[in-house]
């Protein structure tokens, strides 16, 4: 394969407009200029901006004290957020480990799983089976896992040995398999190289149930998260759900694996727990996983200074109690066919559009050269990159990303907007994100 170009994501903060404050789903820059978030940043800013509740929850916090050192102290945010999330998770998802972001938590899904099998004596169990297309995080750890080798390729060399197979996608099935037998396909390849690499040598299986950022909002094809449920089970493998970017409910349900009905072993969720307020993301695992680790151990081997941090954890509080008391779980869940129908709309007779996807606030647009033959345009063009440009020149912020198809090629458009944004902003959203990729396949002759 050739080297990858990594001159988007180094370059991608150079000359950025200056933000100087924001009111709901709007910020505006140093020079006035106002900008709608459609994307939530990196789909994470799920309450949108300066929500009052939580600023004020986040000031009563720090009047009474910042940070109780978790070793030292519990507290009531920690707490009554460990309390929610139970709730919310449901099963067995009981036991958790508080961290300040997406990558932490990945990492310390997989520092559990790793202590666990230690603490049932298979110390074999040393590595971790992940797809192509997927993004799990910047830490080590959690970037051996990624199929992203944009963001992966300079730190080649230095990660976990771990197993990659191919992507699960219905849009683009692997080899000799269809939309309808997508899922089937993705899940056998799992089992063999499960087999191939020795069970006893695996520690877990981890995965976005709806990619993210390097797929484009991907939904798992149907009957493949139950299908890898019973994989992992008759194998011994921890099934663990990076829910980082698609959960805590972003898709429609507060785990996006609910949608399938399958409960992990093991979750990461970062992002819309605490929405962006505060530094906040937690490992969940399940009582077994927790009991078999706090018998032979004491207690689960990871954590850092700030891991539970108090005022992170009474934004996680303030942000989910709102999520719960406004409904907007059921709102989000009921928006995404009514967003993917807006964008069908407003990108109808685009010849470029070949699919529009995803769940809840959580839908992408995939450009192609060729619908039939699902071609993506050449990696030269950097389309993702000129539609971001655009849109922020439009005054709409929204989430391009290249190289969804083979890690050089492919152009995607995600939008993940506030769950509590309202149907007006949403369909300016809709409508600034047609406009701007319509003025870029115009602009490079591709209308």
């Amino acid at each position: 394969m050739p080297e990858p170009d990594l001159s988007s994501s180094i370059t991608a903060t150079d000359a950025l407009p200056k933000a100087v404050r924001a009111q709901g789903v709007y910020l505006w820059d140093a020079d006035g200029k106002r900008y709608i978030d459609g994307s939530g940043g990196p789909a994470t800013y799920c309450l949108g901006h300066a929500h009052p509740e939580v600023n004020a929850a986040i000031i009563e916090q720090l009047q009474a004290l910042a940070h109780g050192y978790r070793y030292n102290f519990t507290t009531d945010a920690l707490e009554n957020l460990t309390e929610i999330i139970r709730a919310r998770c449901g099963g067995t998802l009981r036991e958790m480990v508080f961290v300040t972001g997406g990558s932490e938590a990945v990492e310390s899904c997989l520092k559990i799983a790793l202590q666990y099998h230690a603490a049932t004596g298979r110390m074999s169990c040393r590595r971790f089976i992940s797809r192509e297309r997927s993004w799990h995080g910047n830490t080590l750890g959690a970037l051996g896992l990624s199929g992203f080798v944009e963001r992966t390729a300079p730190f080649e060399g230095g990660f976990i040995p771990s197993v990659r197979i191919g992507p699960a996608n219905a849009y683009r099935p692997g080899p000799g398999a269809t939309a309808e037998t997508a899922g089937a396909a993705a899940a056998e390849e799992l089992e063999r190289a499960i087999l191939q690499a020795g069970p006893e040598t695996i520690a877990g299986f981890v995965f976005e149930p709806v990619v993210g950022a390097a797929g484009g909002c991907v939904p798992a094809p149907p009957g493949y998260a139950r299908a890898v449920r019973e994989i992992c089970d008759r194998h011994g493998v921890l099934m663990i759900a990076d829910e980082v970017m698609c959960g805590a409910a972003r898709c429609g349900t507060w785990r996006a694996l609910e949608h399938d009905g399958v409960q992990p072993d093991i979750m990461a969720v970062a992002k819309g727990l605490a929405g962006g307020y505060l530094p906040l993301g937690a490992a969940i695992c399940t009582t077994d996983i927790w009991q078999a680790i706090r018998d032979v151990h004491g207690a689960f081997a990871t954590g850092h200074t700030f891991s539970g941090h108090t005022a992170a954890c009474a934004a996680g509080v303030a942000v989910q109690r709102i999520i719960a008391r406004d409904g907007l779980m059921a709102r989000v869940a009921a928006n995404g066919s009514r967003l993917m129908g807006w964008l069908g709309e407003a990108l109808g007779g685009t010849e470029a559009v070949g699919d529009i996807r995803g769940r809840g606030h959580f839908i992408a647009v995939e450009l192609v050269a060729d619908r039939s033959t699902r071609q993506p345009f050449p990696a030269e063009r950097r389309l993702f990159m000129k539609i971001r440009a655009q849109a922020m020149a439009n005054g709409l912020i929204c989430y391009p990303v290249g190289g969804n198809v083979d890690g050089r090629q492919g152009d995607i458009v995600i939008l993940a907007p506030p769950y509590n944004a309202s149907d007006a902003e949403l369909q300016e959203i809709v409508d600034k994100a047609a406009a701007s990729i319509r003025q870029v396949l115009a602009a490079e002759g591709l209308a």
